[in-house]
């Protein structure tokens, strides 16, 4: 509390003005499209976000004898029958409080299974090598051995592969860690058949949910054959993704897995042959639970399912879009992505200009990048959600397209391979109202590209940095070490 922040704003008038400061260096959803693939960042609606603010919500105590919060408990019943319905499982626990310690209770209920049944040596986990980064890891922390399944040249996965080895390791077989649609955006559409080969050679299924965006209403985890999964609430259910806010991964099971749902030593909760307690609190983070409870029953069945189809409707819309631009790594063999995309741009290389550079330029144009070289090095990985409408969807477009015309001025030589308008975005107000400019490019070309951009212009607060230097050198924005020293 001794940071120059606290003391200087002494006025209510003077804090609302510094907050506000700080908020208009924040490119956010108020501003235009997030189209962070993976993420999965649509709308939070503001209805859904109403009852956190309530004290009956949010004061809470976890450990509140339950006849004091029958309120919450209706709300808990009903949200786990509703995703229950969704998944097409038949148990739930609202206990992990992220995806990744979805994944990590996912595994160690599969664990518990193993060792039920007397097979506790069944310590293999089997990994696309399309997976999120946090499946390996989950697993590994799960005290499972993991082994990578290839992709084929499509972006799906080898089944040949995974066959073989879910046959050399079929004695210690655990499970499959699978994502669906798959990373890289397509639907695996030999989901069905890479299920029942784990289930034939002793192994179960885990599904890692963060693409659930792309199932509701239309498909469903059961439905392809796996035996639990995670969903983050996050993502598909509308709590606000990111910022460091609290994230909500709960899991969904079948009737093999649901005795070994996590327990907890205070409140009962979870199987009759419970895991320990993943989470400190019996249902996580709870007073963000109303969050995807509005979210589901104001849309109802109809809307979830019309929902999935739009975000697929969208991605598919962008794709068409980009196509003649750009090409898009994969898709399925109707030529269609999932409800993402990935887009290549390690071509432009030969003309040096980096993803990174296409990233940074967006900004120019009031976009926030796309998920940048994931799941693949030098790529863009585009979501844009059903929240987006076609409007929107064009401008983003546009944007791109635009881009794409900026890297074949540099390609034809048109413009300077190292001093043109992507390798010095983003541009500043400061950059472009200077008395000093030695560009080889308008400042109109700089800040306004497109028409549009100038009837809402965002102004990135600071210019093109070393990302690399930046990632390798920490710089603390806290009081020098040296004042604490001399107050001591």
């Amino acid at each position: 509390m001794q940071h120059p922040v606290f003391s200087s704003n002494q006025a209510e008038h003077e804090m609302l003005r510094y907050i506000k400061k700080l908020e208009n260096k924040d490119l956010s959803m108020v501003h235009s499209m997030i189209s962070l693939g993976s993420c999965t960042m649509k709308l939070n609606a503001t209805a859904e976000m109403i009852p956190v603010t309530w004290p009956t919500i949010g004061k809470i105590h976890p450990f509140t004898p339950a006849n004091q919060v029958e309120g919450y408990k209706e709300i808990i019943t009903n949200l786990e029958n509703w995703l229950m319905e969704i998944t097409g499982f038949t148990g739930v626990s609202l206990q992990p409080n992220s995806g990744a310690q979805g994944e990590y209770a996912g595994l160690l209920v599969i664990r518990a299974y193993h060792e039920n049944r007397n097979e506790a040596h069944r310590n293999i986990s089997l990994i696309p090598a399309s997976a999120h980064g946090t499946n390996p890891a989950s697993a590994v922390m799960a005290g499972m051995n993991v082994v990578i399944v290839k992709s084929d040249a499509d972006g799906k996965i080898d089944v040949a592969d995974l066959k073989a080895k879910a046959e050399q390791h079929k004695n210690n077989l655990s499970c499959l860690m699978v994502t669906y649609p798959s990373t890289h955006g397509v639907f695996e559409e030999s989901i069905v058949e890479i299920c029942e080969v784990i289930h034939k050679n002793g192994g179960l299924v885990y599904m890692d949910g963060a693409n659930m965006n792309a199932q509701v209403g239309l498909t469903s985890p059961a439905n392809i054959g796996a035996d639990v999964c995670h969903l983050n609430l996050h993502k598909t259910f509308c709590i606000p993704h990111g910022g460091g806010g609290p994230g909500m991964g709960p899991i969904c099971v079948n009737d093999k897995l649901r005795p070994f749902l996590p327990g907890h030593p205070i409140v009962k909760t979870g199987g009759e042959k419970a895991i320990p307690a993943v989470s400190a609190a019996p249902w996580g983070s709870a007073s963000i639970l109303p969050i995807s409870y509005a979210y589901i029953a104001m849309m109802g069945g109809d809307g979830l399912t019309n929902a999935t189809r739009i975000a697929i409707l969208n991605a598919n819309y962008i794709k068409e879009r980009l196509s003649e631009h750009f090409k898009i790594l994969y898709t399925g063999s109707n030529n269609r992505c999932a409800h993402e995309m990935i887009v290549d741009c390690r071509d432009f290389k030969k003309a040096g200009i980096e993803v990174e550079d296409i990233a940074k330029r967006l900004m120019d144009y009031g976009f926030h990048a796309p998920t940048v070289s994931f799941p693949v090095a030098g790529t863009l990985m585009i979501e844009p959600t059903e929240s987006e409408t076609k409007d929107e969807l064009d401008r983003f477009c546009d944007a791109l397209i635009e881009i794409r015309n900026e890297i074949r001025e540099v390609e034809s030589g048109k413009a300077d391979k190292e001093n043109n308008v992507l390798k010095n975005a983003p541009h500043t107000a400061t950059v472009v109202i200077s008395d000093s400019w030695d560009r080889p490019y308008s400042r109109e070309k700089a800040a306004f590209p497109l028409s549009f951009v100038r009837d809402a212009k965002f102004w990135p607060a600071v210019s093109r940095v070393d990302n690399a230097y930046g990632d390798r050198n920490l710089v603390c924005s806290c009081l020098p070490v040296e004042l604490f020293a001399e107050q001591n």
